[in-house]
């Protein structure tokens, strides 16, 4: 591998820590729930490894997988390896993803609620989301399910029922920027609800108009 290779993976790895650190500051989850994962130069997958706190993470602690999950160095990956890879295996497009836990969303869907689209960013940063009912985290149920929400481009963002989000996109800050929006919707949404609003959306008309950067 070349050094602008190793220095572009090293880029990589180090906006995987900054990023989850902020995930936990924001309280889209808590110590060691989340995990999140980076494509390297390579076609390699740093994940982020089994027990880490988020907040707490350097880049020593990501295992470096093969794109079937074979790993190749580092620690033990997190549990939820098979979630990453199996994204990554539908959705070659995916540069990143991150799987975090946000209580709007978790306790809407959870409660039979649809989260809406209400704002010009929420529509134009998600504007669509997958669902998977609940499975045991680390299953192949669950990758496999949540991956086939993914698989046709539809949506970037997919509920894993009862248990958190998987987020993709071009970047670790594109993914994170869609996982942030879909709870600051689902926030909204609750909002909406307690004031007896059933149905207001971003106005679909409008969402071709919009240019966002």
């Amino acid at each position: 591998m070349s050094t602008d290779q190793q220095t572009s993976n090293q880029q990589r790895i180090a906006s995987l820590v900054h990023v989850a650190g902020d995930a936990v500051r924001q309280g889209l989850v808590l110590a060691s729930g989340g995990n999140l994962s980076h494509r390297l130069e390579d076609g390699t997958v740093a994940v982020s490894g089994k027990g880490t706190w988020l907040d707490r993470l350097d880049v020593d602690q990501f295992a470096i997988l093969s794109p079937d999950g074979t790993p190749v160095s580092g620690p033990t990956p997190s549990s939820e390896w098979k979630l990453h890879t199996s994204i990554y295996e539908a959705r070659p497009d995916a540069q990143a993803i991150i799987h975090i836990h946000p209580q709007f969303t978790l306790l809407l869907t959870a409660l039979g609620h649809k989260v809406r689209f209400i704002t010009q960013d929420h529509a134009f940063y998600v504007g669509s989301y997958g669902y998977t009912k609940y499975y045991t985290n680390g299953s192949d149920e669950l990758a496999e399910t949540a991956a086939d929400q993914l698989r046709d481009g539809t949506h970037d963002v997919v509920v894993l029922g009862n248990h958190g989000i998987a987020a993709l996109g071009d970047s670790i800050e594109s993914a994170y920027r869609k996982a942030l929006n879909m709870e600051e919707a689902a926030k909204l949404t609750y909002h909406a609800l307690l004031l007896g609003d059933q149905d207001t959306v971003f106005p679909p008309e409008e969402l071709a108009k919009l240019h966002h950067h």
